[in-house]
């Protein structure tokens, strides 16, 4: 896995006290808190997000002492951290305790004072690239860029991105949208750069144009957002997407037609969100259990199941505790070990790459 960077850098001496003093508490005293607190307040949590229906639920049946107070499901990052900021003086149940949020605004929130460190009890078994140094912030499940194959038109599966130019893909891989508007689509075209030899930033951009250039002039590049609808009908047997997007489609068509989901040998580029607690939760321990909660095999497995990967799925992996019918559901498990996480200013510049040569070396419109 390789490291992204920490992208803040130091630490208030009340910080490092803060932490030192949570790392202190036992698991047994904040989970006696936080049942004296009886409540938890989350939010932008979808249920049909990452199975976190299911997790809310096994939380609530694990400590029925906490009520489980859901705001804005649908809401961004953003809208969470504007939560915060917007309640600082509010303990009332508009105020949240805890994020889950894009990797960009993990070190932003922890720059503005709008979090507060806390290390989980699995702690040592999150990868030191996903989480901040000092506990602000933390990896929470992430996916990585696959395709997704409708097999009844497509005999032989691609196993990798060079597989593409073959003759026998005329007319059958397509991106998810537009990668100068998307980023799942911008993601594919780094996956393709990452693969053609490219490091993420603007030498996978140079890499990936090049390749989708090809792939266009070929005829194997098909200019439509690929979605269920496109390939049920046929229209794009073969695309890019996150894993846990492309799994949850597989399902959705139910075998009519087959599909089948592949992560790329090469090019395993991967996202991943990230958890932390507000600064100002009005219920900072019942925030603590409830991360005890989402980093335990148990509420790791949830996200899994949600098809989500955990960001522990290689440690839950080697330690054989994920059930063989989950597994059967996924990927296999090693092809996530050379999962690739790029940092915000290697995305930031493979954006600026992409978003400037795509006219001028791909030349069509995805639509």
């Amino acid at each position: 896995m390789t490291v992204f960077k920490t992208l803040t850098s130091g630490v208030s001496l009340l910080a490092m006290l803060v932490a030192s003093a949570a790392s202190a508490q036992s698991l047994e005293e904040i989970t006696a808190a936080a049942k004296a607190e009886g409540n938890l307040t989350t939010i932008a949590l979808p249920h049909d997000w990452c199975g976190y229906g299911a997790v809310i639920e096994g939380f609530k049946k694990k400590y029925p002492e906490i009520a489980v107070n859901e705001l804005n499901p649908d809401g961004s990052s953003a809208d969470e951290l504007e939560a915060v900021r917007a309640n600082k003086g509010n303990t009332g149940p508009q105020a949240p305790d805890v994020l889950d949020i894009g990797l960009s605004f993990g070190p932003a929130a922890k720059e503005e004072g709008l979090i507060q460190p806390y290390k989980v009890s699995t702690w040592d078994s999150i990868p030191d690239a996903a989480k901040d140094a000092d506990g602000f912030w933390y990896g929470d499940y992430y996916g990585v860029m696959s395709f997704i194959v409708n097999t009844d038109m497509v005999e032989n599966v691609p196993t990798d991105w060079a597989d593409l130019m073959k003759p026998e893909y005329a007319g059958a891989f397509a991106l998810s949208g537009d990668p100068r508007s998307g980023n799942q689509p911008l993601m594919s075209v780094m996956g393709a750069g990452m693969a053609m030899g490219g490091k993420p930033g603007a030498e996978s951009a140079a890499k990936g144009l090049e390749f989708f250039a090809g792939l266009n002039k070929a005829g194997n590049f098909v200019p439509v957002a690929g979605k269920t609808g496109t390939i049920a009908q046929g229209a794009t047997p073969i695309v890019a997407a996150w894993d846990y997007n492309a799994l949850a489609w597989r399902d959705t068509l139910a075998g009519n037609p087959k599909a089948e989901v592949i992560v790329p040998a090469s090019g395993t580029v991967a996202g991943v969100y990230v958890q932390a607690i507000s600064a100002y939760a009005p219920h900072p321990n019942a925030a603590k259990l409830w991360m005890e909660y989402l980093y335990s095999d148990e509420g790791q497995l949830g996200w899994l199941n949600g098809y989500c990967h955990p960001i522990r799925f290689n440690d839950l992996a080697k330690r054989d505790v994920i059930p063989a019918e989950m597994l059967a559901k996924l990927p296999p498990a090693a092809a996530y070990e050379k999962a690739v996480f790029p940092t915000l200013e290697e995305q930031a510049a493979h954006k600026e790459a992409v978003t400037a040569g795509w006219d001028a070396t791909v030349g069509v419109q995805v639509e």
